[in-house]
C-alpha cells in the first residue's frame, strides 16, 4: 500500500494490544474495590465490553464515527465501513498505517470507555440491563462525540483539542456513569461495602498505567517524537498525581493508602489524556499534581453531599479528571496555552467542548435509561443485592468458601440459592463430616 510505514504500523498494532489490556486491568481495579460476593459480576461488567463493544464498533460504530463528520443527520453518509469493509487495502488518511489498524485502535478506546461506566453502578444493576445499555450508549453517546471531535466534526472545527480522549472517553463515560447511578438509586448495603481485595486494586492500577502507554502514545498515530512526548508526559503525570494524592491523604486522613495511591495514579493518567502530546514534561507534572488534587477533593465533596451513590468514584476520577485535563491543557499547551501564548482562546474552546460533553452525555444517558426502564427491570432484587450478585447473575462465586468458616461464599442457610444435599458415596465423606454442597438453580441475569 502506498504511504504505508511498517514501523508505525507495528507500533500501532502494539498500542492496540496495550489499550485492550487496559480493560482486564480495569476489571481487576474495580473488582478489588467491591464486596467479595460481587467480584465476579463487577469484573464481568468490564470484560463483557470486550465482546459487545467490539461487535458494535465493527458493525456500525466505526463507520458512523469516521465516515461522516455530521453524524447522525446526514443519512446518505456513514455506511462505507460497515463491518470494517473497505479498510484492508487502504492507508488511513493522515496516517501511515492500514485503515483496519486505525479502526481496531479506535475500537479499543470504545471498549474501555463503555467499561468505565460500570464503576458507578456495580453491585446493583442487572447484568443483562447493563449489557444492553452499553451497546446503546456506544452508538448514541460515544460515537457522536467521537465523530464531532476526532472525525472532523464541529467540536474539532471549533478549535478544542483532545489528544487521546479526555472528552471522548473519560468525560463521556464518567458523566454517563454518574447519571446512571443517580437514576438507578443507591445500594441497599452501601454502609457495609468496602474493598475486599486490595492486591487486585494495585494489580489493576498497574495494568492501567502500563496500558496507558498505548492509550496516549498510540494517539500520535506514529512512532515519532510526538509519541515519545506523549509517553513521557503520561508517566510523569501519573507519578505526580500518585504522590499528590497520598500526600493529601497523609495530611488530612493520617495515612497513605494503597487505594489512594492507585486512585491518584489513575487520576493523573486521566488528567493528562486530553493534552499528553501538547504539553512539555514540566507541564505534565503540573497537570498531574493539580488534576489529582481536584479529583481527590471532588470525591470527598461528592461523598459529603451524599446525593448519588457512585460506587467506585467513577465520576470523580474520570468525569472530573477528564474535565480538569481539558482545562489544564488550556493553560499548559506549549503552542496555544494561556501560560505560553498569553491567549485564552484554547482554554475557552476546551472548556466549551468539555462542557458540551458533560451535558450531552448526561442527557442521552437519561433518555436511554428511561426507555429501557419501560421495557425491563434495571436492578437486581433486594435479596440478591444484599446477598451479593455473583451467584445469582453468573452461577459462580469468586472464592469457594469463606475463610475459616466452611460455608459457601457470601451466603448463609437462609439463602434460596443454596440448598444442602445429603452426602453420598461419590463425595468421599461421611455423613458426620460432610459439608453442605451448593446446588445452583436458575441464574437470573
Amino acid at each position: 500500500m502506498e504511504g504505508l510505514n511498517h514501523g508505525d504500523t507495528a507500533w500501532m498494532a502494539m498500542s492496540c494490544a496495550l489499550v485492550l489490556f487496559m480493560t482486564p486491568g480495569l476489571a481487576f481495579f474495580y473488582g478489588g474495590l467491591v464486596r467479595d460476593s460481587n467480584i465476579i459480576n463487577t469484573m464481568m461488567m468490564s470484560i463483557i465490553s470486550m465482546g459487545l463493544t467490539t461487535l458494535t464498533w465493527m458493525v456500525l460504530g466505526f463507520t458512523w464515527a469516521f465516515d461522516s463528520a455530521i453524524w447522525p443527520y446526514n443519512v446518505a453518509h456513514g455506511w462505507t465501513y460497515v463491518g470494517f469493509r473497505n479498510l484492508q487495502d487502504k492507508v488511513w488518511p493522515g496516517t501511515t498505517m492500514p485503515g483496519l489498524t486505525f479502526a481496531v485502535f479506535q475500537m479499543t478506546f470504545a471498549i474501555i470507555g463503555a467499561a468505565i461506566i460500570s464503576g458507578a453502578v456495580v453491585e446493583r444493576i442487572r447484568f443483562s440491563a447493563y449489557a444492553i445499555f452499553i451497546v446503546v450508549w456506544v452508538l448514541a453517546v460515544y460515537v457522536p462525540l467521537c465523530s464531532w471531535i476526532w472525525g472532523g466534526g464541529w467540536i474539532a472545527e471549533m478549535g478544542a483539542k483532545d489528544f487521546a480522549g479526555g472528552t471522548v472517553v473519560h468525560i463521556s463515560s464518567g458523566t454517563s456513569a454518574m447519571a446512571l447511578a443517580c437514576l438507578l438509586g443507591e445500594r441497599k448495603h452501601r454502609v457495609e461495602s468496602f474493598p475486599s481485595n486490595l492486591p487486585f486494586v494495585i494489580l489493576g492500577g498497574g495494568i492501567l498505567w502500563l496500558g496507558w502507554t498505548g492509550f496516549n502514545g498510540g494517539s500520535a498515530f506514529a512512532a515519532n517524537g510526538d509519541c515519545a512526548l506523549a509517553i513521557a508526559t503520561t508517566y510523569i503525570a501519573a507519578a505526580a498525581a500518585m504522590v499528590m494524592w497520598i500526600t493529601i491523604e497523609r495530611i488530612l486522613e493520617g495515612a497513605p493508602t494503597s487505594v489512594g495511591a492507585m486512585s491518584g495514579a489513575v487520576a493523573g493518567l486521566v488528567n493528562i489524556t486530553p493534552c499528553a502530546g501538547y504539553v512539555e514534561p514540566l507541564g505534565a507534572l503540573g497537570v498531574g499534581a493539580l488534576g489529582a488534587a481536584c479529583c481527590y477533593f471532588a470525591s470527598k465533596v461528592l461523598k459529603k453531599l451524599d446525593l448519588v451513590d457512585d460506587s467506585l468514584d467513577c465520576f470523580a476520577l474520570h468525569g472530573v479528571g477528564g474535565f480538569c485535563g481539558a482545562i489544564l491543557g488550556g493553560f499548559f499547551d506549549v503552542q496555544d496555552g494561556l501560560i505560553y501564548s498569553g491567549e485564552n482562546l484554547l482554554l475557552l474552546r476546551n472548556l466549551g467542548g468539555a462542557a458540551f460533553g458533560v451535558v450531552y452525555s448526561a442527557a442521552v444517558t437519561a433518555i436511554i435509561f428511561f426507555v429501557m426502564r419501560i421495557a425491563m427491570r434495571m436492578r437486581v432484587s433486594e435479596e440478591q443485592e444484599l446477598e451479593g450478585v455473583d451467584l445469582h447473575c453468573h452461577s459462580e462465586v469468586a472464592y469457594g468458601k469463606k475463610e475459616h468458616s466452611g460455608r459457601p461464599m457470601g451466603f448463609g442457610e437462609h439463602s434460596q440459592r443454596y440448598k444442602p444435599q445429603a452426602p453420598t458415596l461419590l463425595t468421599g465423606t461421611s455423613a458426620g463430616t460432610a459439608e453442605p454442597k451448593p446446588r445452583i438453580e436458575e441464574a437470573t441475569v
